[in-house]
């Protein structure tokens, strides 16, 4: 599997990257390791993580399960050499964790000895910010966003001293790279600039969704991330199983993420439906499995560092994992091309 600079890191990171909100409820300890030890043996080196996972659903009971499950794989295999691990601070609001403390120098600390403890390992490779204090326009917020009410000194003053508490992080050796999630272009330029004067390191990558059904990055962030090499690691890029066509038809599959949680965070509307229609018809068109197309193709983006993927059974692991070999024709570049201009921002 081809590898991408993770930023200016040194790093090279897998292309497709191992996700896994549903280990602990939706998957076993058992189910998790398995999946794990099949992507490495497809050439994926890249798992990501963050705290407050598993997701699906989210409850006090299994916070920390899925770090825990993939702790008790390097214990059992002593194979962390093998594995580029990123996980995540959750930020304000998540009661579940520091009672829904907001992210700073006093939590970052805490919680990712938190995470050492339950991943069973020294040094997390990718420190990842879940998402801003001042809040984001990520999760469908974006059609009703107003930054109107943020305080710019207050926010600048946060990441500052962020950073300077994670170069102490990474001085200490619990954590080599830091990264950010659910992130805009004016915030990322700011943690960029604040880190070039001097106040800690450097993000060397963005977690935003990204799909064929959600192409928020495509504009301003884009640009910021080819021309200050911060790469996107995508998650959703398959728009929550829509893209699979699973939930064409008014299906609900037994165990999927919609039975767990029945608008996919906003997704379903009428027109996600159109769309998944049209992007499916380019793949049997072409003689294409639409969830490998649909991955594939956002391995085309410029701006792509790693796709982060999940999956609930071996079946949907192996043919997640099989689109990292797949080089999509022309034809259905513009194909897809057509149908994102019919079809934009469905959801």
């Amino acid at each position: 599997m081809r590898k991408k600079p993770l930023g200016r890191t040194g790093l090279q990171v897998s292309e497709l990257c191992l996700g896994s909100m549903t280990w602990g409820t939706q998957n076993s300890l058992q189910e998790g390791h398995a999946q794990i030890d099949r992507a490495l043996e497809r050439g994926v080196n890249f798992i990501d993580t963050a705290e407050m996972y598993p997701t699906t659903p989210i409850s006090a009971g299994t916070t920390g399960r899925t770090e825990e499950i993939i702790g008790e794989w390097f214990a059992g295999t002593g194979r962390r050499g093998d594995v580029i691990l990123a996980t995540k601070h959750s930020g304000a609001g998540f009661k579940n964790a520091r009672d829904g403390a907001p992210i700073s120098a006093k939590t970052i600390p805490e919680a990712i000895e938190g995470s050492l403890r339950r991943l069973k390992t020294d040094c997390i490779d990718l420190y990842q910010f879940h998402w801003p204090n001042r809040g984001s326009y990520m999760f469908r917020k974006n059609w009703a966003y107003d930054p109107s009410g943020q305080n710019r000194e207050e926010t600048l003053a946060h990441m500052q001293e962020s950073l300077e508490a994670l170069q102490r992080e990474v001085d200490r050796g619990t954590i080599r790279h830091f990264g950010l999630s659910n992130e805009s272009a004016w915030g990322t330029a700011q943690w960029l600039r604040l880190s070039e004067a001097g106040h800690g390191p450097r993000a060397a990558s963005i977690q935003n969704e990204y799909s064929l059904m959600c192409r928020l990055y495509d504009t301003d962030l884009a640009e910021l991330g080819v021309n200050e090499d911060v790469g996107l690691l995508a998650f959703s890029p398959l728009a929550a199983g829509f893209l699979t066509g699973k939930y064409q038809g008014g299906a609900v599959p037994d165990g999927s993420r919609m039975a767990i949680n029945g608008d996919l965070g906003g997704r379903k509307t009428r027109r996600a439906f159109e769309a998944v229609d049209a992007y499916l018809a380019i793949a049997h068109k072409h003689g294409l499995d639409p969830a490998q197309m649909a991955l594939a193709w956002c391995l085309t983006r410029p701006f792509m560092c790693s796709a982060i993927f999940g999956a609930t059974t071996p079946e949907q692991l192996d043919l997640a994992l099989g689109a990292g070999f797949i080089t999509l024709s022309d034809e259905v570049l513009d194909e897809i091309a057509t149908v994102h201009k019919e079809h934009p921002m469905p959801y």
